[in-house]
């Protein structure tokens, strides 16, 4: 028994020694995809990782389908002052959710590359300069207490210069045409309460276009990370039929159901916000049958030229009554 305990313990011993090997004959680089001026809070900040096996056996490593779950950013400042995660990132990481992944091999002196917008990781919304810095996680990030203390490839630095956003044309609020007057829909300054509000209303009345007006589309489509990878591959032209799509699928309960369902009665039970973020809580009741299903919808709403829009929610299903 004790001879087998000892044999155990040199394989663990040798497997361990071999992983390790393996990760230090593996490189991690990072470069901007596309280098141009990047402003606060516009287009995409898209950085190319690179896995580079420059070792003399096959290093393999899990690539999660929601990639934040393989990689993650570590973006200071020049004072050394971490940059907050996004809101969207905690969530994905927090919520109990299966992780899809493939594994991934690189043969000796091949490499594997795939691009990350920074957005999706950091909250990048003052101008300044920054450090960057990716890190990837082989076996995968499950739980951040635990998961980001295991060792991690680190790659190279680069330099984020972040410009002032330039001042709009015109300062005009999208228009919208209510198809049951004719009257122009505008945006209004309303707090993010009534936003939802309005927008659940809508949704009770049929009125898709009210219900369109303070729903932040592109944010929407970027909540799952097919899509948003191909809206980041897309031509201008391109991402206008992706939002025609998107908008035409929402209608037809294609895809995120759960907003587009219609509740019988609902009330805003919490809302928190600052000045840029907020959340509204909803008690939402859903007729199904003969009973009715109650649910806890959390809409996460972003203001932008003082106007609140809905980019995100998360349900809580609370059972039945």
């Amino acid at each position: 028994m004790k001879h087998t305990k000892l044999l155990l313990f040199f394989l663990v011993w040798l497997t361990a020694l071999g992983s390790v090997s393996a990760a230090e004959s593996v490189d991690i680089s990072i470069r901007y995809f596309d280098k141009r001026i990047y402003y606060v809070e516009r287009d995409p900040i898209l950085v190319q990782l690179t896995i580079s096996n420059r070792g003399s056996s096959t290093y393999r490593f899990k690539l999660a389908e929601e990639r934040s779950f393989s990689v993650d950013f570590d973006i200071k400042t020049l004072t050394n002052r971490a940059i907050d995660a996004t809101d969207s990132l905690i969530r994905r990481r927090t919520l109990n959710n299966q992780v899809f992944f493939r594994e991934v091999s690189v043969e000796p002196g091949e490499s594997f590359s795939f691009v990350e917008d920074l957005r999706d990781y950091g909250t990048l919304n003052r101008s300044g300069s920054f450090i960057v810095q990716a890190r990837l996680y082989p076996e995968l990030i499950r739980n951040t207490q635990a998961d980001f203390a295991q060792n991690a490839l680190e790659s190279n630095r680069l330099s984020l210069n972040l410009r002032p956003a330039p001042l709009s044309e015109d300062g005009s609020l999208p228009l919208v045409l209510d198809v049951d007057t004719n009257a122009i829909l505008v945006r209004e300054h309303l707090p993010p309460d009534q936003v939802v509000e309005y927008l659940l209303s809508a949704r009770q009345k049929g009125q898709w276009e009210k219900f369109f007006l303070y729903l932040d589309l592109e944010s929407m489509i970027s909540r799952d990370s097919a899509r948003r990878r191909q809206w980041l591959a897309e031509s201008e032209e391109g991402r206008q039929r992706m939002l025609t799509r998107y908008r035409e699928e929402l209608q037809s309960a294609v895809v995120d159901g759960d907003i587009a369902t219609i509740p019988v009665e609902f009330a805003v039970t919490r809302t928190v916000y600052g000045q840029e973020e907020g959340t509204v809580t909803v008690l939402e009741k859903f007729r199904v049958g003969t009973y009715t299903e109650r649910k806890e919808y959390t809409y996460y709403l972003r203001r932008m030229d003082d106007i609140w829009t809905v980019t995100d929610y998360t349900v809580l299903n609370l059972g039945t009554e």
